[in-house]
């Protein structure tokens, strides 16, 4: 435990930090995890998309996450979804 008065604080504000960053991060761990379950429904793969990239925008905005990975986060996932929608497309007009 610091004994000095700003130390103390420092203290009290990284834990403060630790803790909302902490939160963040499991919110976007959240949302990868239900945007894997949710690959074969095309309307709820876009609304859970979006709320995934705007979450991760305000993650790269405060410096949780860097801007690098947030972009390679969004990009991969952007790629699957639109895959997982082109694959479910085509097979509801295949004919057997």
């Amino acid at each position: 435990m610091p004994n000095i008065k700003s130390a103390q604080k420092a203290l009290r504000q990284s834990r403060k930090r630790h803790s909302k960053n902490s939160s963040d991060k499991e919110k976007i761990k959240v949302l990868l995890r239900s945007l894997r379950i949710t690959k074969s429904n095309p309307d709820i793969l876009n609304e859970e998309f979006n709320k995934l990239q705007s979450v991760l925008d305000k993650a790269s905005k405060n410096n949780i996450i860097h801007k690098n990975k947030v972009a390679r986060l969004k990009s991969r996932i952007y790629k699957a979804a639109h895959a997982a929608t082109h694959t479910a497309k085509t097979r509801k007009t295949q004919k057997p």
